[in-house]
């Protein structure tokens, strides 16, 4: 048979039935049943899962709270900070921008007046007209011009004369004479190492192009072939032989395309025209031989309200960016953008092919920096990632309409855009979103040991509580039937005292709990002989002795479901019937005392060693009333 357990009636609960015996078998044959085990009231056990479930919710509320606040403290911090960064740099953009309009605008003023100076020059003197003129000291104004404009690495400033094609001739005649004039007027003014002499060795007697052999890498001075008008340059500061080798007089601009493109929008606009170009460089330095961007500015002279030259000012343009003076200036990326795609003609020394144009495309970038600008090369450098914060401004416009510009010409315009770079960006990105969310999560974190300390001392006195109601449970048990014990347990709330613990009574004035049991068998035994017995013995052993004989008898209770009512002294008070009713209390009784009778016997033998040979003598008496 399988193993099986039983309640009994008064809260406790057998052991495992080991000879397979039912609980109302007799014990005849059969092993002694286990002692009765007191069980807690599963009550305590649900409101503690109850408790550590709700802990458990509150810790992971809260954790979900220290989480969501720190997420939500860095997010906005870092919001913040890239705010702060968008911001600053597009003030700081905007007043680069204005800065270099502004500076543009100063070099364009600056021509404007010293083209207008050099036709009044010319006008003056009654002796010449345009194209055959000389301005007296050009060297020297022009070096004044350039200082005024803030330029003083690399600068070169033209002075062109327009000249008819039916004047070419007489042009030419008229520079070889007036050349060693203006060279000598030039070398005094510059101190330079060259002589008049060497000058007019390196000076092409006509007005002239060049052509250039990639294989030997010669320079070719070829009559032009423009037909019109020719642009020959007239004067030059500073005045040396250039990367050809030659002096550029009577070299006809002309004959270079970007530089031509932007004469005809000033012949129509009658105002300076601006762009760039590439160009390689040709100081000894670090640099040399590599390639940079110049800008082209053009100035058309106008006398008697026309065209009569043009003075032409090139320079890197990593010069124009190298001084803008704005406060707080910080790495940033400056993109300035064309109309017209750079022109990589024959004139350029890089071996390009073909399509490496188109790669250049129409820009050209520098990084800009209050150390000073550093260019990128001919192409859009900038970061995509930060499109969004580009300041793109105008910064010149021809103001020539493309119906008027001759055909198949590039209309010149351009713009210039800035971005920011990752190293300004990483300099508004501190440590400060990090630590405001080490700060809200430490407070999370205190919030949490706190409530697990509170927890703690609370949880400490729910288990004292708790051992205090289980003992009462345990005692309450002991004494009353389970039935009466939930009883008193549901009218609790009726009657307890101050320290909230049940009052048996049913509290003060309740009725108290009483039932009529009609059919029932009551059971009285005690020992015969035991108070002679008792005075010859140690109460110790007067203990052993009842403590043994009545934990039998309380077995024997539990396996013919008799209820045990009292013990006084030596007498054993049970009955059956009560106070779950049983038809069978009778025989229940019966049995019950047989097996009592039996046990006394037995017990009585096997404890007269150790409590003195009369212990065998002692009788049990047995009375039932039904």
């Amino acid at each position: 048979m399988s193993k099986s357990s039983s309640t009994h009636p008064n809260g406790w609960s057998s052991g495992d039935s080991s000879n397979g015996m039912s609980q109302h078998e007799s014990s005849h044959g059969g092993d002694t049943p286990e002692p009765a085990v007191y069980v807690a009231p599963d009550v305590a056990k649900r409101e503690e899962k109850h408790v550590i479930r709700s802990k458990f919710l509150a810790f992971f509320v809260l954790l979900l709270a220290a989480s969501g606040a720190a997420t939500a403290t860095y997010v906005l911090m870092k919001e913040e900070q890239h705010d702060d960064f968008a911001t600053s740099f597009a003030g700081l953009a905007s007043e680069v921008s204005t800065v270099s309009r502004q500076k543009i605008d100063q070099w364009l003023v600056a021509l404007d007046t010293y083209s207008t100076f050099i036709a009044s020059e010319a006008e003056a003197d009654v002796n010449s007209s345009w194209p055959f003129v000389l301005i007296p000291d050009f060297s020297k104004k022009s070096e004044k011009i350039l200082e005024l404009l803030g330029l003083v690495k690399r600068p070169l400033l033209v002075l062109s004369a327009l000249v008819r094609e039916d004047l070419k001739d007489d042009y030419e005649s008229f520079v070889l004479e007036s050349a060693p004039t203006w060279y000598k007027s030039s070398l005094d003014n510059e101190g330079n190492k060259f002589t008049v002499d060497e000058l007019m060795n390196v000076t092409v007697p006509f007005v002239h192009g060049y052509n250039y052999n990639a294989t030997t890498k010669v320079w070719t001075p070829i009559p032009t072939t423009t037909r019109g008008s020719v642009l020959p340059i007239l004067h030059r500061h500073p005045i040396e032989p250039s990367n050809t080798g030659l002096v550029t007089t009577s070299l006809d601009m002309h004959a270079l395309p970007e530089i031509s493109e932007l004469f005809q929008a000033s012949l129509v606009s009658l105002h300076p025209s601006l762009g760039f170009t590439q160009s390689v460089e040709t100081s000894e330095g670090p640099n040399f031989g590599q390639a940079v961007v110049d800008s082209q500015i053009v100035q058309p002279v106008i006398a008697n309200g026309e065209v009569v030259g043009m003075i032409w000012l090139r320079l890197p343009w990593r010069e124009f960016f190298d001084n803008l003076n704005v406060d707080g200036l910080v790495d940033m990326i400056a993109v300035l953008r064309s109309s017209c795609k750079l022109n990589f003609g024959k004139y350029d020394l890089r071996d390009i092919d073909p399509g490496e144009a188109d790669d250049f495309a129409n820009a050209l970038s520098f990084s800009i920096r209050a150390s000073g600008a550093v260019f990128l090369g001919l192409i859009d450098a900038h970061d995509a990632q930060y499109d969004e914060h580009v300041i793109s401004r105008p910064f010149w416009e021809s103001g020539v309409s493309e119906e008027q510009f001759p055909e198949g010409g590039c209309v010149p315009k351009l713009t210039l855009d800035l971005y920011p770079t990752k190293e300004l960006e990483e300099t508004f990105y501190t440590v400060k979103p990090t630590s405001y969310t080490s700060v809200v999560l430490a407070i999370f974190v205190f919030t949490s040991l706190v409530f697990l300390l509170y927890d703690y001392f609370v949880g400490r006195r729910q288990r004292k509580f708790m051992d205090r109601i289980v003992k009462q449970d345990q005692i309450v048990s002991n004494v009353f039937p389970t039935a009466i014990r939930d009883r008193l347990y549901e009218n609790g709330h009726k009657g307890s005292d101050e320290d909230g613990f049940l009052d048996p009574l049913g509290g003060s004035g309740g009725a108290p709990l009483a039932d009529l049991f009609p059919e029932t068998t009551i059971v009285f035994a005690d020992i015969a002989g035991f108070t002679a017995w008792a005075s010859a013995r140690e109460p110790a052993q007067v203990f052993i002795l009842l403590e043994t004989i009545y934990g039998g008898f309380d077995r024997h209770a539990y396996r013919h479901g008799v209820f045990k009512v009292e013990t006084v002294g030596d007498c054993y008070v049970a009955v059956a019937g009560l106070p779950e009713p049983d038809k069978d209390h009778a025989v229940a009784v019966c049995r019950f005392a047989r097996d009592c009778m039996k046990t006394m016997k037995d017990t009585t033998l096997k404890l007269e060693v150790l409590l003195g040979p009369d212990t065998s003598d002692l009788e049990l008496r047995v009375g039932i009333h039904r």
